[in-house]
This record gives C-alpha cells, structure tokens and sequence, in this order.
C-alpha cells in the first residue's frame, strides 16, 4: 500500500505503508532498488506492543519457553534468567555471526530488512516496539548492514540475519550514504540510538526466513521482466527466421488451456502486429524446428512455475515464521515449525528448471538463425561469405552460458546435515536455491541479448522493412547500441552491450508501451 507523507517544506514522498499483510514483489522491488521508504501502519504497532506485553506477562511465571526463558538448539533445555535477558540476548546475537564472503548487495539487504520487518508485524514474535521502528529507521536512513549472504543452511537464515542484529546494538558495520563505517557512527550520523535487547529479541532478530525471501522477491521480479523480453525477442526471432506463425492461432490455445503458454501466445502475436508474417505465402515451411514452433509452450512454462512461486512467497511475506508463536487472541505462544520454507524453495527448484529450459531452446533458436537451410540466409549470418566470419564462432559464448545454467538447474533443497546434536535434522539452503536462480536469469540475459543480435542481423539481411508493431520497437532498440556486422568487430562488446539492453529493460518498457495499444489478433 502505497501513502503519501510530508516530508519537508512542499515536498510529497511516496512511502510503502506496512501493516504485515499485503506486502507485494513490486513493494520489495520499490523498496530494495528505488530507495522508497517505509512507513508501519498504526493497527500494526499496536499489535507490536500487544504482543510485548504478552512476553513481559510470561517473562513473571514459570513457564519454559523456546528461545526466551530457554535456550535456543539443543541449549533449549539452559534456563535464561530475567536479570541476564540482556547479555543473553546480545551473545545470542554476537554467537550467530557465522555468515561467510561475499557480502550481500546493499539492494539485497534492504531486501532482507523489508521481509522481516513485515512478518513482524503480524504479530506473533512478541518483539519489543523499539526494534520493529529501527527496522523501518534503517531503511528510511539508508543504513545497510554489511552482511555475509553465505552460511545459512535455510531453516531459518540465522547466521546470516545475525549481522543485522549486529548493527541494530551498534557493533559491526554499515553503509551509510555509500561509504562503509562501523554501526555505531552511522547510527550517531542518523540521530539513532543502539537498540537495547530484551527477552526474546536476539531470536526474533536472527530467526527468520527473510535473507531468502526478500532477494527471491527480487528474483521474481527479474524472471518476470526476463520471460516478457523472452517473448519479445522470440517474435523478432521469427521475422528474422521467416518462421510459420501458424502455432500461434488462438485456436490452439483454446483446446490445451495452460495459462502461461496463452498468455506467452498472445505477448507474440501482440508484437507480431502488422508484421509479413502474416501475408500469405510468406513461409514454404510447413513446419519449423521445435525450438521455434514450440517457444510458446516453453516460455509458458517458466510463467506458470513463476506463478506458483509467487504465489507461495507472497504468504511467506504476510505472514509469520516465528518460532515459537505468540497467538494473542489465545494468550498463548507455541513451539512450531513455522520456519519451515519448503513449499517455496521447491518453486525455486522448479523455476529454476523451467528456465533450463528456456535457455536451451533459446540456444538452439539461435543456432537456427545461423544455420543456412533452415533461414535461406548466409552461414552465420556473415554480410560477406569467405571475407567477414560475423557470428561463426559465437556458439561457443551462449553454449558454455547455459552448461552453466544447467548445473545450476539442479535442485540443491535436499542436500542437508543433521546439525545441533541432532535435533535440527532438516533444512532447505533457500538462500543458495535463491542465489542459484538469480544466477540462472543473469545468465539468460546474456544468451537472450545473443539472441537479440542474430535476430536483428537475420532481418537486416532478408532486408525485411514490414516488421510487427512490437518488433519493430525491439529492433529499433537494439540498432540503437548495436550496429549492422558488416565486417568482423569485438563482439564481447556487442555481446555486453546486448546484456545491458535486456537488464536495464529497454527493449521490454518501449515494446510494452506499443503492444499494450494494439488490437490484438488484427493482422493483415
């Protein structure tokens, strides 16, 4: 939910308001890349507050509670003692700074701040207010703690999540305006005061799922963009190609009705608006290789995996992982598993496949395109056979790209120790799953920016002028950075500026602009 708030003389900031309930991708993206601040709704906190009496009532009795009166692991039998609920605390902390190099990106930290301060507000960790508002405090203030990304095992990303607990008590260390300090000087530069740890805090801060639910929020939004520009350069591909269109009719999506591949079908014929594909006689083949007549389906795939994963994340994010959990509304708090992050992670693991998928047959498309009995054009697409090599040895880039891909495609959730005397016997690696998948869509941007070039390089030398309402927009974009190969160059160059179009989502803001005018399924 989006509020607007005065924040200086005649100045409107638009700011995300949290309330632990609705929190979106797009929020996380609008917070973590574009600095938005955040705001924490009044119905939130005062859950917050609610929930910390609710600690400090059973802080005064004698019952035995996971993480606040006891131990946390297998110290869960080791009372804690209210006079030592602070040095507990802290050392709970300080103990659990266990992450290794590298460290995670200032947009994936603040990422990871959003996802937990969020499911704090459900209010169910019985967390002191004064952490929840320098949760917000740090996000607005542009105070990033500096935090190792690897070390968890992902039942829970406490080693990692530690370091942010670290900075909150003003140890450790941050960045603040881009320049690196210790915690407490920025802290000081902000007008913040270290927070003073409490029952249950050390827990709250450090169990949590967050480090692996906000970045893959971050990766969600990356796999969207990713298929929709998939899709774009697809259609470019075809006219480049001289590709039968007849596996787009709608017809054919009406009879099989998964929802990605229709949707992927339309994104297509969308931009394939207007284009000479569509004039009879156009194409003497009847049928093209699979890797072009069934792109549909493929890329359908990724986003009815991508739905999925979504789906399953946005509760991750609206709700609580705590453990134990406070249930006001029974005055009771209770030992769980509300940790466990399995139904997402294995959406990862699947998405992660499907991009498999996606690359591959991208790969072969472009193979295709350099390929003179299936195009009619010259061999690699050279300008000049027998003078200029253009894209001949370029195979070898996109190729090793996706063996990379590949490896990464394979599932990695079920490798897991059994760690703390025994007694943590599973675990996820949901953030190595995350990181992995992140690595996959970088990769694609690469392949897909190949793609780009070939398809643009095929049309210029079928010198076809009648390209679609979309592709027309794409092809544009791309000339505008890469020029005709009319005699061999640097392509690592080329190859880097084409990955750049795809990340910054040039090619995808201009053609969506168009195609969202068009009137779909009008062809000439």
């Amino acid at each position: 939910m989006i509020s607007k708030e005065k924040r200086g003389v005649d100045m409107m900031q638009e700011t995300i308001l949290l309330n632990g309930t609705d929190l979106t991708i797009e929020d996380v993206e609008k917070v973590s890349r574009r600095r938005m601040k955040v705001e924490i709704s009044k119905e939130a906190m005062e859950r917050i507050a609610l929930a910390r009496q609710m600690v400090w009532d059973m802080a005064s009795s004698d019952i035995p509670v996971y993480g606040f009166t006891r131990g946390v692991g297998e110290n869960k039998d080791r009372m804690v003692v209210a006079k030592y609920y602070q040095e507990y605390n802290r050392n709970l902390i300080l103990s659990h700074c266990l992450g290794v190099e590298p460290e995670a990106s200032e947009e994936d930290v603040r990422a990871t701040m959003l996802a937990r301060l969020n499911t704090l507000l459900v209010g169910c960790t019985g967390i002191q207010p004064d952490v929840v508002t320098m949760y917000r405090d740090m996000l607005n203030y542009g105070i990033h703690p500096v935090m190792p990304e690897r070390g968890s095992v992902g039942e829970g990303d406490i080693t990692c999540l530690s370091h942010i607990g670290l900075a909150m008590i003003g140890e450790g260390e941050v960045h603040y305006n881009g320049v690196r300090m210790p915690a407490a000087d920025a802290l000081e530069k902000a007008g913040l005061k270290p927070v003073v740890l409490g029952p249950k805090d050390g827990l709250a801060i450090v169990s949590s799922n967050a480090l692996s639910a906000g970045a893959g929020a971050l990766v969600l939004k990356d796999t969207e963009d990713l298929i929709d520009t998939a899709d774009i350069l697809y259609a470019l591909t075809l006219e480049g190609f001289r590709g039968n269109v007849t596996p787009l009719d709608e017809g054919v999506y009406r009879v099989r009705p998964f929802p990605g591949q229709a949707r992927s079908a339309d994104r297509v014929r969308r931009c394939l608006e207007g284009s000479y594909l569509w004039l009879p006689g156009v194409t003497e083949s009847l049928q093209d290789p699979l890797s072009l007549r069934g792109s549909c389906q493929i890329h359908g795939a990724v986003r009815d995996a991508l739905e999925y994963v979504k789906k399953y994340l946005l509760i991750q994010l609206n709700s609580s992982d705590d453990n134990p959990c406070l249930i006001m509304s029974e005055n009771r708090i209770i030992s769980c598993a509300n940790y466990e992050p399995t139904p997402w992670v294995l959406g990862f693991e699947m998405l992660g496949l499907a991009l498999s998928h996606l690359s591959r047959n991208t790969c072969y498309r472009i193979i295709k395109l350099g390929t003179p009995k299936f195009t009619g054009l010259s061999r690699f697409l050279t300008p000049a056979d027998g003078r200029v090599l253009a894209y001949a040895t370029i195979q070898k880039t996109f190729t090793s790209l996706d063996t990379e891909i590949r490896h990464l495609s394979n599932p990695a959730t079920a490798d897991y120790f059994s760690l703390a005397g025994e007694i943590e016997d599973h675990a996820n690696n949901s953030p190595y799953v995350v990181k992995k998948t992140a690595r996959i869509v970088d990769n694609l941007r690469y392949i897909l920016g190949i793609e780009a070039m070939h398809a643009a390089q095929a049309i210029d030398l079928r010198r076809a002028t009648r390209l679609g309402k979309g592709t027309r927009i794409a092809y544009e974009a791309i000339r505008e950075e890469i020029p005709f190969l009319d005699q061999d160059r640097n392509l690592s160059e080329d190859i880097k500026k084409a990955y750049s179009i795809i990340k910054s989502g040039k090619i995808l803001k201009a053609v969506m602009a168009a195609i969202n005018d068009a009137s779909v399924g009008q062809h000439p």
